[in-house]
């Protein structure tokens, strides 16, 4: 008998998303088995890192020097304030220049067709242009030109792309969800305008999309500003905290899974 094939689906949230790697980090201690990652905006950035090889511990490291100022270049406004190329070279620099279908685990990066309205999952093709599009917040970055569509955030469509990972074969999705609307929020900027916006409207989304996955991690990260890459540790480390009180659930679901039987004629 098979084991059941894990995927993760890892959700958007700006700099919230480095809770991803404490849920990595903790899954990896424990055992269990990550057979694919599905990510929208900050998910797949972190998918992708991870698939290309660099381990936990080489994440962690980065994630300290990560400072917005090594990958915003601002632009005059048209499309976005930020033009997305320095962060496209930092993407590609860490993962070594690969392909998507090059990476050590199948990974789905998730951006939005912006003329179409269409969901667009890149299983394969250059992984920098693939994530700076899944990362291209609408208002925020310039929206990312590739195959001839004009694609931004994963997160405006599907914040939480659990229906991706089980397209791509998992039959056991543990999703992570690091983008609660913070209420009473200062808002104090056009970013904080946009990026409050867009969780707003997500909320309402994941409802409904949290019954589709078979666990749902949700590190409490909504006092973190999803913009301002600081306190990076702390939200790491309450990513680690939220799945370690998953673990037993993700292990029961795991040893309790059954194949389904084919129906008869």
């Amino acid at each position: 008998m098979r084991r059941p094939k894990v995927g993760l689906a890892l959700g958007s949230g700006g700099a919230r998303g480095f809770a991803h790697l404490g849920a990595i980090k903790v899954l990896a201690e424990e055992g269990i088995p990550i057979d694919l990652i599905a990510g929208s905006s900050m998910g797949a950035l972190v998918g992708c890192f991870y698939g290309a090889g660099l381990d936990v511990e080489r994440l962690y490291k980065l994630s300290k020097y990560f400072k917005r100022k090594y990958y915003l270049d601002f632009t005059v406004p048209k499309m976005g304030f930020i033009s997305g190329k320095r962060v496209k070279e930092f993407i590609r620099v860490f993962t070594h220049g690969k392909n998507i279908e090059d990476l050590d685990i199948p990974v789905g990066v998730v951006a939005t067709d912006l003329v179409s309205g269409e969901k667009v999952v890149f299983t394969a093709g250059p992984i920098a242009e693939a994530v700076r599009a899944s990362i291209a917040i609408p208002g925020i970055f310039v929206p990312e030109k590739l195959n001839g569509r004009l694609l931004v955030d994963g997160g405006v469509i599907d914040r939480i792309p659990v229906s991706v990972a089980k397209d791509m074969g998992a039959d056991i999705v543990i999703a992570v969800d690091v983008a609660h609307v913070k209420t009473n929020a200062e808002i104090t900027s056009i970013y904080d305008v946009i990026m409050q916006s867009i969780d707003i409207m997500q909320m309402e989304l994941v409802e409904h999309r949290e019954i589709a996955s078979d666990v749902m991690i949700q590190p409490r990260v909504e006092m973190y500003s999803s913009r301002a890459f600081t306190n990076i540790q702390e939200i790491i480390t309450i990513g680690e905290e939220e799945t370690r009180k998953q673990i037993e659930k993700i292990k029961s679901v795991i040893a309790d899974w059954k194949e389904p039987q084919e129906n008869g004629p």
